[in-house]
């Protein structure tokens, strides 16, 4: 407006001034909250209890992020409901950069699966960017007399009702992922829930249950110990780490293709100058040298997003895990 009255060498009028006074007045605290972020310790709450796949990337990327921040980065699980419960706390909290949400995909399959959300996460949280994108790997006990995708599928058919497989709740990793193999291969398998990764991990583990998917960050270890064995992966092509480890698709089950994002979003009334700075930290802590070679090396990508980008990611896959859930009478259980 001003460069158009200066061409037209029209003053600008007294209310005018006054309206772009106050607009800066308004905006300047909160361009100097941005400019002196962060002045404290930042909150990362994984919705989830420790040694899932939400708090092993949390863990991985904290140190690199705290370097960036020049302010350490806590990690506060809170697990319980899904995710429910972490994701409730963190979308009622201050929206001063303090406190941020490291999520998956329950933020974008619980609104489905729970319809009694007191919040709902395409209106309550600012996504600030993607973190990771990767697939999975459907790990067995050895125990269990399957060692390839095929015979996993003969047993399931054979023994109905008798395989069961882990997750971290419902509308978890695991509990979608399996679900879209069952609904594709047409097997009866039992879904087993427990409150978060690393309670589930235990229960295939020790035998208590038959399968799961799991990412290759949190179940590498498993595997080179022989506490686990590979025998499918989720994605398009095999892990560089698992060579060995056809994938699902080539297995026998061609539709078959399932991958995960975790990313950082903040509570919705989060400044854009302060969203904007969180993102810049965030990804220059995903690119450092010791983050990108683990994620790397454990068969996923670096995603460092624009908030925009992941904000159409959140969309696009709400509409697509609604449409699924709803599709295969998929219940919260």
């Amino acid at each position: 407006m001003n460069r158009e009255r200066a061409a037209m060498h029209e003053p600008e009028t007294r209310r005018e001034r006054i309206v772009r006074t106050l607009g800066l007045l308004l905006f300047a605290p909160v361009i100097a909250c941005a400019q002196s972020y962060p002045v404290k310790p930042v909150r990362l709450v994984a919705p989830f209890p420790p040694g899932g796949s939400v708090d092993n990337v949390a863990r991985l990327i904290a140190p690199a992020l705290s370097e960036s921040l020049g302010q350490n980065v806590m990690i506060d699980n809170r697990g319980g409901a899904s995710g429910n419960i972490g994701m409730e706390y963190v979308a009622r909290a201050p929206a001063d950069g303090y406190t941020l949400l490291i999520n998956t995909i329950p933020t974008v399959a619980n609104p489905a699966l729970f319809p009694k959300l007191t919040f709902v996460p395409e209106r309550d949280f600012a996504p600030v960017s993607l973190v990771v994108n990767g697939a999975s790997v459907l790990v067995v006990h050895p125990s269990l007399p399957a060692r390839n995708i095929r015979e996993f599928i003969a047993l399931a058919k054979a023994r109905p009702g008798a395989i069961k497989y882990t997750s971290s709740g419902p509308g978890t990793l695991p509990h979608m992922g399996m679900e879209l193999l069952r609904y594709l291969t047409k097997m009866d398998l039992v879904h087993v829930a427990y409150k978060g990764g690393g309670p589930a991990s235990v229960a295939l583990m020790s035998g208590e249950c038959d399968a799961s998917l799991h990412t290759l960050l949190s179940a590498s270890g498993h595997i080179a110990s022989d506490r686990l064995r590979a025998i499918g992966a989720t994605g398009k092509t095999r892990f560089a780490a698992l060579p060995n480890v056809p994938t699902i698709a080539e297995s026998g089950v061609p539709d078959y293709e399932f991958n995960a994002w975790v990313g950082v979003l903040a509570p919705a009334a989060t400044p854009q100058p302060l969203i904007k700075l969180l993102h810049e930290h965030i990804v220059k802590a995903s690119r450092s040298p010791a983050v990108a070679e683990r994620v790397t090396r454990d068969g996923a990508e670096i995603a460092a997003s624009t908030p925009e980008v992941f904000r159409a990611r959140i969309a696009a896959d709400t509409a697509l895990w609604a449409r699924v859930i709803r599709d295969m009478g998929i219940r919260a259980e």
